[in-house]
């Protein structure tokens, strides 16, 4: 009897665990990859929105720290990569390669101070002030990112077209 007891407890046990284990209701995807629907938003240059219509963010990790982001919407269908830091409960983007190096006029690392990419990160420095501290100025700007509280992707396109500014917003959540 007490070996029946005993493998009817372990029964239990196991299939308790393995019911725990599988109830998704309380996880959160911490992921960055996956589809983002949303609405792209168009501005002038002096803010004046001009029109918005649904879009679609596909991200995908390609790399360390490196993403692919496909946006398609009305006016765009882009693909492009990008650099991704943690910062707390955020993920915050900033470009990669000759984009960067346009934009900022230095390539990545070129300011890093030893240690290899992340090797120098200090004591309670998130991933993202790490970048900051070591690639950028403080008037650098930067594009948009992940709020991992809310699964949301955000990204600003500024497309120029000879001496004509105009700016999109993508806003999305994740499928």
């Amino acid at each position: 009897m007490k070996k029946v007891t005993k493998i009817f407890s372990l029964a239990f046990f196991a299939t308790m665990a393995i019911v725990g284990c599988n109830n998704t209701d309380d996880l959160t995807d911490n992921s960055i990859e996956g589809t983002y629907s949303g609405t792209l938003t168009s501005k002038s240059a002096t803010g004046a929105v001009l029109g918005s219509s649904s879009a679609t963010a596909g991200i995908s990790i390609t790399g360390e720290n490196l993403i692919q982001v496909h946006c398609v919407g009305a006016g765009i269908d882009t693909t492009f990569m990008l650099n991704y830091y943690a910062d707390n409960d955020s993920v915050r983007i900033c470009l990669a390669g000759k984009d960067f190096q346009n934009t900022y006029g230095h390539t990545m690392g070129q300011w890093h101070m030893g240690g290899g990419m992340m090797g120098d990160i200090q004591k309670g420095q998130t991933e993202w002030q790490h970048h900051m501290a070591d690639e950028h100025m403080a008037v650098d700007k930067h594009s948009g990112g992940f709020d991992m509280m809310n699964n949301s992707f955000g990204y600003t396109f500024n497309r120029y077209n000879g001496s004509s500014h105009s700016i999109m917003n993508f806003e999305g959540i994740k499928k």
